[in-house]
């Protein structure tokens, strides 16, 4: 899909397969839907000069196709063109919480040996939840000075596909502690040369610098060996 090769485009035009109820589907898509712990994008279609919400996006679990749910039911038949318009705000955030999430996991995983094994992001915060038995808060605030570190370099956040065998040799390269990435013969994966680099379906920037500053927000002790990290990127 279009999203997953150019997070950078806004607006694109695309050819609706079939319409279920408040579901569109179509041939390709720059709507990203909700996976790995990203939240969806939003925005909206304009379909016969009709302007309709995009108000959620998934993966259809019976066909693995990209589901949009739209605020109202369109009438229209297969094949009909349609162009999609990205909510950007809400995207650009979604993408710069994630490379910043993937910083922090760099780290964390380099110093503590700690594997993400949960998390969420939306366009207001993020958190992830590690495998690591102990860690306050004086720890967590340098992590998040690390990661910033990182961030003022204004490195190359690089996105390229492996054959799934080759990648999986990577040290390091699934940073999940509970999860393998899907079961495909390449794996996309996101590099920042010398920080990290994961297998990784989601929207990122291009370069760290876009991240701007990361800012701790709080920890939460969520049982044993499993502490959740609240951040979020300043405006």
């Amino acid at each position: 899909m279009v999203y997953q090769y150019d997070s950078y485009i806004k607006e694109y035009e695309s050819t609706i397969t079939r319409v279920l109820g408040d579901l569109v589907f179509l041939d390709e898509t720059i709507f990203h839907p909700r996976s790995g712990g990203v939240e969806y994008d939003k925005g909206f279609l304009i379909v016969n000069g009709e302007r309709v919400e995009v108000v959620e996006v998934f993966i259809d679990k019976e066909t693995s196709e990209v589901a949009h749910r739209v605020s109202k039911s369109i009438t229209t038949k297969p094949g009909t063109r349609v162009k999609m318009v990205l909510d950007w705000g809400r995207r650009y955030r979604l993408m710069r919480l994630h490379t910043a999430a993937h910083i922090i996991s760099a780290i964390m995983y380099s110093e503590f040996n700690a594997l993400v094994s949960g998390g969420n992001i939306n366009p207001e915060y993020a958190y992830d939840d590690y495998t690591i038995e102990k860690l306050d808060k004086e720890t967590l605030v340098k992590v998040i000075e690390k990661a910033n570190e990182v961030v003022g370099r204004d490195l190359e956040v690089k996105i390229y596909w492996l054959p799934r065998e080759e990648a999986l040799r990577i040290p390091g390269v699934v940073k999940l502690a509970e999860r393998m990435p899907p079961e495909v013969k390449e794996l996309r994966i996101v590099e920042i040369p010398g920080v990290d680099i994961q297998a990784d379906g989601g929207p990122h920037v291009r370069r760290t610098s876009e991240i701007g500053e990361i800012a701790f927000l709080k920890a939460e002790n969520k049982g044993k060996n499993k502490k959740r990290i609240y951040f979020t990127v300043k405006p």
